[in-house]
């Protein structure tokens, strides 16, 4: 049994903290809005008021936020920040989309401190957390993610070492582009489907019938098909980690089909889009 402190309790994260706590561990949780953590606090958890509290004595410490802004506020800030409190043994579990330059500086303000740190976002919707079935895309040195392996599997069916700090950041990155991009070819796809009178639905079975076709196609094209864009991963966030990727890259010249996606996003946010799924930009190619 580990002493963990779980910082950020949102639609990712308290599943998560659940997790953690179901394995038995010792867990103390902090949120911005402290009533997120009510239903983990009568499960056993502890309330902290703040990162630096929650973090005293942990021998891990993992935070699932938003992006950058958010951690370096929760990781860094000189009174409230978990790094203020954190032992010198204690590892810390980066598990949030940022951008690579957020991972860097999170990893010199972590070494500053003497603080073991692994850039360890995850792959999977809110159902795959909740199931324990997370997939870790771990950055940082081997020995470190060999010390945190049982704590990560308690949440995640599969964890993959993928290189230093920063390596896990552009894993996570590469991933939700590929996502994305086949979000973006699939909404265009069944508009143009749709607006040419056939059945799109009848269209797109028979493309699954062959090579082309991913796993995860089944599912965003359900979702547009069935008009069902209930938030598993809202395009607010998937344009952000576009942001994110592109910041990586340079210059949108050099990756031009990222823009491209990133663009679709950016008009659905536009379109009040931004907290539905991302698979509801295809309301934008949808006949009118």
């Amino acid at each position: 049994m580990a002493r963990i402190a779980f910082l950020g309790l949102g639609a990712m994260g308290s599943r998560m903290a659940a997790n953690l706590l179901k394995a038995g561990h010792a867990l103390t949780v902090w949120n911005r809005s402290p009533q997120a953590a009510e239903a983990l606090v009568q499960a056993g958890a502890r309330l902290a008021a703040s990162p630096a509290e929650a973090a005293v004595e942990a021998d891990f410490v993992i935070a699932m936020l938003r992006g950058d802004e958010a951690s370096r506020a929760v990781w860094c800030d000189p009174e409230s920040g978990a790094f203020s409190t954190m032992a010198t043994g204690a590892v810390a579990i980066e598990s949030s989309t940022l951008s690579l330059e957020g991972v860097r500086a999170l990893g010199e303000a972590a070494q500053l401190r003497g603080i073991a740190l692994l850039d360890a976002p995850v792959s999977g919707s809110r159902p795959a957390a909740e199931a324990g079935k997370l997939v870790y895309l771990v950055g940082g040195e081997a020995a470190v993610l060999g010390r945190a392996e049982a704590v990560l599997g308690a949440m995640g069916a599969a964890i993959r070492h993928v290189g230093p700090l920063g390596a896990g950041c552009m894993a996570k990155l590469a991933t939700n582009a590929l996502l994305g991009i086949q979000v973006t070819a699939l909404a265009e796809l069944i508009g143009w489907l749709q607006r040419s009178g056939v059945d799109a639905a009848q269209v797109l079975q028979a493309v699954a019938a062959t090579p082309v076709w991913s796993p995860v196609a089944q599912v965003l094209a359900g979702s547009m098909l069935q008009q069902d864009f209930r938030p598993q991963f809202p395009v607010e966030l998937i344009e952000k980690d576009f942001a994110y990727l592109l910041a990586a890259v340079g210059a949108e010249e050099a990756a031009p089909t990222f823009a491209a996606a990133r663009g679709v996003f950016q008009r659905g946010i536009g379109q009040g889009l931004g907290g539905q799924n991302m698979t509801a930009v295809a309301n934008l190619f949808s006949p009118a």
